[in-house]
């Protein structure tokens, strides 16, 4: 039983896997939309692995009034590398599909798991830090907060709803694909 290898179906479902988790580069994968009364067709910052898209400048000069750090790919020194992890992550996967051993799968979930619970965290960091190191000196005194992961939120007369993106909906799927083979061959 030790040396069975997967089906090829399953091989074919690790090829597809790998395919999403790259086709995934080009896509976002988180996005901020802001509105209020001054604006009310809505501002967003739009997370891509490798940079940050939107009304960025206009965000910027917003929070400047409340203290908050600019955003900026700068500031986030994950998109220098971020993008080479992910398609690390993909040939890994690609590997699987050849390898074709349950034990090297469940060493690759795991990765996976890890890479996912160190993206969550990551992200819930920074907006923890963005949130709440606000300038004391800025011109309005705001509470310090910290913006959601996804859902709705308000921020004196902004509206914010953030949400996952195409890119990590493909992620995810690629992340079930994965699951599928060890049902499938689960007696070989």
């Amino acid at each position: 039983m030790k040396g069975k290898q997967l089906s090829i179906v399953s091989s074919i479902l690790m090829i597809l896997a790998a395919v999403l988790i790259f086709a995934s580069l080009l896509f976002p994968w988180w996005k901020m939309e802001f509105w209020a009364p001054q604006y009310p067709e809505g501002l967003d910052i739009i997370v891509y692995p490798d940079k940050l898209e939107g009304d960025i400048n206009n965000i910027n000069a917003l929070n400047h009034y409340i203290g908050m750090k600019n955003f900026s790919e700068e500031n986030f020194p994950e998109l220098q590398y971020l993008k080479f992890l992910i398609a690390g992550l993909a040939l890994i996967v690609l590997s699987a599909a050849f390898i074709r051993k349950k034990s090297y799968l469940y060493i690759v979930l795991g990765l996976f798991a890890i890479g996912g619970t160190l993206g969550v965290w990551d992200l819930k960091r920074w907006l923890k830090d963005f949130g709440t190191n606000l300038d004391p000196m800025a011109p309005i005194d705001m509470a310090p907060f910290v913006p959601p992961m996804f859902g709705e939120n308000i921020v004196a007369n902004f509206t914010t709803y953030s949400s996952l993106q195409t890119g990590s909906f493909l992620v995810v799927a690629a992340f079930i694909l994965l699951l599928i083979p060890l049902w499938k061959d689960r007696r070989r």
